[in-house]
């Protein structure tokens, strides 16, 4: 039974941590393309760059971003030795997302979706030349946005990671009103990290106590088995 609830507990880590890497990096990477349209268009107006946009969205560039990050990451997980199926760290997704060829990937996606929309008509043949020679431009955009993010993760967990160590403190000192702040600004941050076991573990741990503490008039008379249940639960 303890086996099975751990597969399925590292099932249940790994597609959260799936769905929040295809969200950001989706965001992320789609973000660089318009910047990067924008830079190799430049005579262009904002109307004509947005309908250029949504012709390659319609030739496949959003479920080709979509094929990448997931290749990505599988094959990223696969080189680095991550046989469990979900990052322990940042630093593996870093790792990962390195090695699993995405920058090649958008830019195989990229030159396929452009050649479909200039066969279809849906650009012209400058703007298909201009965009294939500009490719670079984009590529490193999408290079750029991806270490921003991946660096920006970094910093979130590493905020969560003293948020909880600070709210520690506080119990220890049994100094409810230090918690409380500690405790909103876990609540607010949690929202914006991957989701790495450890770190939700070490969260779920601090709620259940938190709210025991609190629900008792904030009394930290609680006993053993109080304790030992509210860890247990996460």
């Amino acid at each position: 039974m303890e086996i099975e609830n751990t597969i399925n507990n590292n099932i249940e880590i790994e597609k959260k941590q799936n769905n929040f890497l295809n969200s950001v990096l989706g965001k992320t990477i789609n973000s660089a393309i318009d910047v990067g349209l924008r830079a190799i268009l430049p005579d262009l107006i904002e109307n004509q760059i947005i309908d250029i946009k949504d012709s390659l969205i319609e030739n496949g560039l959003k479920g080709g971003i979509q094929t990448a990050i997931n290749s990505a990451i599988d094959f990223g997980k696969s080189v680095t030795g991550i046989f469990t199926g979900e990052f322990q760290n940042i630093n593996q997704v870093e790792t990962a997302i390195g090695n699993g060829g995405i920058l090649d990937t958008v830019s195989n996606v990229l030159e396929d979706v452009v050649d479909k929309a200039y066969q279809k008509g849906k650009i012209n043949y400058t703007v298909n030349n201009l965009i294939k020679k500009g490719k670079d431009v984009i590529i490193n955009n999408v290079s750029n946005n991806i270490k921003n993010e991946l660096d920006y993760q970094s910093n979130s967990i590493e905020k969560l990671n003293t948020y909880i160590n600070n709210w520690k403190e506080y119990y220890n000192n049994k100094n409810f009103e230090g918690m409380e702040k500690e405790y909103n600004k876990m609540k607010i941050q949690i929202d914006n990290v991957l989701p790495i076991e450890n770190t939700l573990k070490e969260m779920r741990t601090v709620e259940n106590i938190h709210l025991l503490i609190k629900n008792n008039g904030q009394n930290f008379n609680i006993t053993e088995s109080e304790l030992k249940l509210a860890e247990n639960l996460s």
